[in-house]
């Protein structure tokens, strides 16, 4: 039992820092206080994407569970750069509290704005004034190597476009689609594994542009098509060990009608 810890019906923020401290100090848990950042940075990746299955599932509880889990992970991180006296918690909140002063002189000053485009222009130029990003390239250079790749490709190609070089129309993004698959099927008959992987790459880039052009997320995108993946793949098994088919060994047009048939039993 830590001496003077008070039990309560009702917990705060405060609070949470307060315990966070108690558990990395000395006599607290040793695995909380042997954490540093990099031990627990996928940590902080695995609850964000926690809370979006539960927003996904349209679960308050979860939700509510699931954002306390993100804000675990940014007391801790604080913490133990309150242990070395760099910053602390109140710090953190300071911060953002001006940035987002600062971003939305529409609301705490005198500029006047007729829409969201124009919030979302002047929450740009805030940005690169305030981050002194002098050029477009500063910008897409600030969009950060770890995001997940089809996520950074958007980014960057938004911001591009907004600079003014992008295609016409989708058209040009569509015929982009396909010289990229050429060159791949160029590349794999050279028998280059490097070679092949960069125009693969070239070709994922170019489908990027077209879900933008099309105004369609390419992370939804893309995880709606693989959940209708395994939808079909989960009946095709099923209707391959009804017919006593062993998809190990059944030829491609065998496995291609069972395909068939699951797609239209799953109706998408």
């Amino acid at each position: 039992m830590v001496d003077g810890f008070e039990f309560k019906d009702s917990y705060t923020v405060s609070d949470l820092v307060d315990i966070i401290a108690i558990l990395r100090a000395p006599g607290g848990c040793p695995w909380d206080s042997e954490q540093t950042h990099e031990s627990i940075k996928k940590n902080f990746i695995e609850e964000t994407y926690e809370v979006v299955e539960a927003i996904n599932k349209k679960s308050i509880p979860l939700l509510r569970e699931e954002l306390g889990d993100v804000l675990l992970q940014i007391v801790l991180h604080t913490q133990m750069e309150t242990e070395k006296g760099n910053f602390t918690f109140d710090d953190v909140c300071d911060e953002i509290c001006k940035k987002l002063i600062v971003r939305h002189p529409h609301v705490f000053g005198d500029v006047t704005v007729s829409s969201t485009g124009e919030v979302l222009s002047n929450w740009d130029a805030i940005k690169m004034q305030t981050k002194k990003q002098k050029t477009v390239s500063d910008s897409i250079e600030s969009v950060p190597r770890e995001l997940p790749a089809l996520m950074r490709a958007q980014k960057i190609q938004h911001k591009a476009a907004k600079a003014g070089f992008d295609w016409d129309d989708i058209n040009g993004a569509l015929d982009k689609v396909y010289e990229e698959a050429g060159e791949v099927k160029e590349a794999l008959a050279e028998n280059d594994g490097a070679h092949t992987a960069e125009e693969i790459g070239d070709l994922l880039f170019a489908c990027v542009n077209v879900c933008r052009f099309a105004k369609t997320d390419g992370e939804e995108a893309l995880t709606a098509a693989t959940d209708k993946f395994a939808r079909r793949f989960k009946i095709t098994e099923e209707l391959a060990r009804e017919n006593g088919v062993d998809m190990k060994t059944a030829s491609i047009e065998e496995l291609d009608r069972l395909w068939d048939e699951a797609k239209k039993r799953t109706n998408d």
